[in-house]
């Protein structure tokens, strides 16, 4: 094999491909990525048996053929080559030669038949939505994915599909995220896509809107973004019954200022630290939120002015999840709706229906002064 491509695309590609490729595992062609000749380019692959992204840029081929090299190295090499161009060679007994400028790598390469093959889909369904509103949906869902395996099945996003409307799931068992668009596609589909592979969707999905593709299979997933071919295993497993865990009433009603409200719990959390967790205590009362935290650091109070209906409360909660929350739902202003101080804070747009974070509230102990 001989070809010779632009530092700048393969360096890219690379760099995207890569993340699907295995950092230790005991199956070395899983550590690196294949390299395939193809009519007017080349293909590059990363595969992990759970996360697939293979892409095709444009080379000058005077020799085919295949060969895997460790991800890594080449990462490295391609990155750091001082040239304009690239020209990778491989010999028959798998030595891979990198050239770029006057650099010059020699490399040990790996036959493509130690590379897995990646799984193929039948059955298929396929959906066809707009990048600008998949990124959306995916970034506002994201943060509330479990980052414990206790329960695999909370570690990714449930995707349902109805006939006029997409909706996007996510619970880690402390919060949960609800994002909802509607779209034309008359299917009903329902499956769960691992939060590390929506995270690679994340980077890949285009600055302007186009249209991405995706194709579901019993097992896999795949979504094509641009020059990027993404697959995926799906996750089993049965997810929790969100309708039923959203509060249907409330007490208390307030609308805040987002930004406002996440700075004053950002000023109130400089007490709390990784070692030292407390809750952070709020009361809702006479048109403000009194936000108080205590621990052996010191103790911290701040108060904003909002408007609000219904019952004062008090409720306790964690800083950090609740930040998140805030954040996520990208709007200036938003409702908090409240059913007492050990019901769900339920957070939702100021009009309309198109997301329902839920934190879950901390106990608190006696009032400290």
């Amino acid at each position: 094999m001989k070809i010779t491509c632009l530092k700048q695309t393969i360096v890219e590609a690379v760099m995207n491909v890569q993340r699907a490729v295995s950092t230790k595992s005991c199956l070395t062609a899983l550590e690196g990525i294949l390299i395939v000749t193809e009519q007017n380019g080349i293909s590059l692959c990363g595969y992990d048996l759970e996360l697939g992204i293979t892409t095709k840029i444009p080379a000058t081929i005077e020799e085919e053929g295949k060969i895997v090299i460790n991800a890594k190295l080449l990462a490295e090499i391609i990155r750091k080559a001082p040239g304009e161009t690239v020209t990778i060679s491989v010999d028959e007994k798998l030595i891979a030669k990198i050239d770029s400028g006057p650099a010059k790598f020699s490399i040990v390469g790996l036959s493509y038949e130690d590379f897995p093959e990646r799984p193929t889909l039948k059955d298929k369904e396929s959906l066809l939505i707009d990048s600008d509103i998949l990124k959306g949906m995916i970034r506002q869902t994201l943060f509330a994915t479990s980052e414990s395996d206790v329960k695999p099945i909370n570690t990714g996003t449930l995707f349902e599909v109805s006939q006029e409307e997409l909706k996007l799931v996510s619970v880690d068992g402390y919060r949960l995220a609800v994002r909802k668009e509607k779209i034309s596609e008359g299917k009903n589909l329902r499956f769960v896509v691992p939060g590390k592979t929506l995270t690679e969707i994340l980077k890949l999905l285009p600055e302007e809107d186009k249209k991405i593709e995706i194709l579901i299979g019993k097992k896999h997933i795949i979504f094509y973004v641009e020059n990027y071919c993404v697959i995926s295993r799906l996750l089993e497993g049965e997810f929790l019954d969100y309708i039923t865990a959203i509060p249907k009433e409330e007490k208390t009603e307030v609308i805040v200022n987002t930004k406002k409200m996440i700075e004053m719990i950002d000023r109130v959390s400089l007490v709390v630290t990784d070692r030292l967790k407390s809750p952070v205590r709020c009361l809702f009362e006479d048109n403000a939120a009194k936000v108080s935290c205590i621990t052996t650091i010191g103790k911290a109070s701040d108060e904003l002015p909002l408007t609000m209906q219904g019952e004062s409360l008090e409720i306790g909660f964690n800083n950090k999840y609740l930040i998140e929350a805030l954040k996520n739902t990208e709007c200036d202003e938003v409702k908090i709706k409240l059913n007492g101080g050990l019901s769900p804070i339920k957070i939702v747009p100021l009009q309309g229906d198109s997301f329902v974070f839920l934190v879950l509230p901390v106990r608190l102990k006696a009032s400290e002064e």
